[in-house]
């Protein structure tokens, strides 16, 4: 089910410069100037969505951090953690151009592996989906919001 996070009314809070000819933006958790790429622009409004709309807590938000998925070193996009601090949802951003297809879905999924998040969120700024995870079922739901954050 495809929900609709309107990503694009949260632009006004980002913190964009120019120098040198290049574009950056700011990151607020990693508190660092990135150079603007679009998948970069939809991880920094995905960020002020979760802060701004649903309450969520910067401090309980992880930006690009490596992970180990078997033998293999990846990065995650974002991961937020609940108040045990333990993987509550995994975020997986695209650039606005690149669709989102099963193939996002399943790269969410293998990152996923090691941490064993509840929820898993795909976003490409214009396109989202979130899904629940169950276990035990070894099943999924696809949701109609992204979840609150207990």
């Amino acid at each position: 089910m495809r929900i609709d996070l309107e990503l694009m009314r949260f632009k006004d809070l980002l913190n964009v410069k120019r120098e040198n000819d290049k574009r950056f933006i700011f990151d607020p958790i990693r508190k660092k100037w990135l150079v603007l790429q679009p998948e970069e622009m939809v991880r920094q409004l995905a960020i002020h969505y979760l802060v701004e709309e649903k309450g969520y807590s910067i401090a309980r938000i992880n930006v690009e951090k490596g992970l180990k998925v078997n033998t293999l070193n990846k990065r995650f996009d974002l991961l937020v953690y609940d108040s045990s601090f333990l993987p509550f949802m995994l975020i997986e951003c695209k650039a606005p151009q690149v669709p989102i297809s099963q193939d996002t879905f399943r790269q969410a999924s293998w990152y996923n592996m090691p941490l064993k998040v509840r929820y898993i969120l795909v976003t490409n700024g214009l396109e989202s989906y979130c899904c629940a995870l169950d276990y035990e079922r070894h099943d999924y739901e696809f949701l109609d919001a992204v979840p609150d954050l207990d």
